[in-house]
């Protein structure tokens, strides 16, 4: 799903147009005022193979991996249906279905053709009016990319600013380099009704007031594709996510034969932190088939501990949004924020009038981080100094010692570590 219709076609679709707005604030570089089109769908149809995996299934057979093509389903202890072919496991069946897109109930939206992420990541053709609902990363990374590829682009959130989960500066900077594309963006607000006008999409927006648009994009979430799978045949409830422990298996499950990684789990929807399951729980497997005793301890190769202290995530707008570990402090817990301007001799020369916010949430017992944050141009290389950090738990006062080389964004650490008080 990742290679074909998520991360790689969108980030394909973003990078042309984020790199054309950073070399517009450096003087001296020549460059257009508008991006190739064609020559970006042609960038990323190389990556996504125009959704021929082909190359992914002989590199299984290349692996001695036997792909089997066709709609599997859980139809007894250790056994998946595909078609007419029944496959007996002899020690494990692994669920990795991913998720499918949430769908609100809209009067009228089911009576006209609107995208989904697929839909928008693989289009070729730039709509001159596009509708997109969903204030999360897919709704403002493809509002985004539309509009630096030439779109008229409405953009329709429930709440004040997008990305309402991360830190209040983040939505409120990645708001305004939205509306700086020329995006016009409907906050607290939501869409009434959805009817087909002419050719077009009118959509009625709460509050009042009417948009026409060419397609409309609904970026309202994903939930895990647990439907269809079969699972009543073992016990458990379809549409559910699969709760699994940190070594992915699935509980409720006796016998311990069922696992799953990924979205279909609920516990983290990213693509790394699916590939990181996997291993953990494909060491499981292969430890329990050799007859070998092992610890599933936190932080063991057995246990996908991570997804609980130092989950990274990065969003590819412009400014982007770098994260890992907390938002924010929790209530309760010996936390304190640290929040700076990004406003170092490496910013300033990345580009002109650099904009950006850095935080760190740091555990005062411990003296360790369990968060940060980076908002602005180019942090996203910046986060897995981060995750290192927490996943390593590296005391303050020896993170104080990785001195960041000069001249570079990297210099917020040490910033961010002098108002701490070190």
């Amino acid at each position: 799903m990742s290679s074909y219709w998520a991360c790689i076609p969108s980030k394909a679709l973003l990078r042309p147009g984020n790199l054309l707005a950073a070399a517009k604030r450096v003087p001296g570089v020549p460059v257009g005022d508008k991006l190739d089109a064609e020559a970006v769908f042609a960038r990323r149809d190389y990556f996504t193979s125009k959704g021929d995996d082909s190359g992914q299934f002989e590199w299984a057979e290349g692996a001695d991996i036997t792909p089997i093509r066709g709609h599997g389903r859980i139809t007894g202890e250790r056994e998946v249906t595909v078609g007419e072919d029944v496959l007996v496991a002899r020690r494990a069946v692994v669920v990795c279905t991913g998720s499918v897109p949430s769908v609100p109930s809209i009067p009228g939206l089911n009576d006209v053709q609107y995208w989904g992420s697929r839909e928008a990541t693989s289009a070729s053709e730039v709509p001159a009016r596009l509708g997109v609902l969903g204030g999360g990363v897919v709704g403002v990374e493809m509002a985004q990319a539309w509009a630096k590829l030439g779109s008229k682009v409405d953009l329709v959130i429930s709440g004040d600013v997008p990305l309402p989960r991360m830190a209040g500066f983040v939505g409120e900077a990645v708001l305004k380099g939205l509306r700086d594309d020329g995006i016009t963006v409907h906050t607290g607000s939501g869409l009434d009704r959805v009817s087909s006008v002419d050719g077009a999409i009118r959509l009625e927006v709460r509050g009042g007031g009417q948009v026409t648009v060419d397609k409309l994009l609904v970026a309202t979430g994903r939930r895990p594709a647990t439907k269809d799978l079969g699972l009543e045949s073992i016990g458990l409830e379809a549409g559910d996510a699969l709760t699994v422990d940190d070594s992915g298996r699935v509980s409720k499950i006796e016998g311990g034969w069922l696992f799953a990684a990924g979205d279909v789990t609920g516990r983290a929807p990213l693509t790394h932190q699916g590939k990181y399951a996997a291993r953990a729980l494909g060491d499981v497997i292969a430890a329990e088939a050799r007859g070998e005793t092992f610890d599933a301890a936190p932080w063991s190769t057995y246990a996908a501990t991570a997804d609980h202290h130092a989950v990274p995530q990065v969003v590819f707008t412009d400014p982007e949004v770098a994260s890992v570990g907390l938002a924010g402090a929790e209530d309760g817990k010996p936390h304190r924020v640290v929040d700076i301007d990004i406003a170092v001799a490496g910013s300033s020369l990345h580009a002109d009038g650099y904009e950006g916010k850095a935080r760190i949430v740091v555990d005062t017992e411990r003296g360790v981080l369990v968060g940060v944050t980076f908002v602005g141009q180019d942090v996203a290389e910046m986060l897995h100094a981060a995750t290192i950090a927490i996943v390593g738990e590296v005391p303050l006062h020896r993170l104080w010692h990785a001195v960041p080389a000069f001249p570079t964004v990297n210099e917020v650490w040490l910033r961010l570590l002098e108002e701490y008080g070190l």
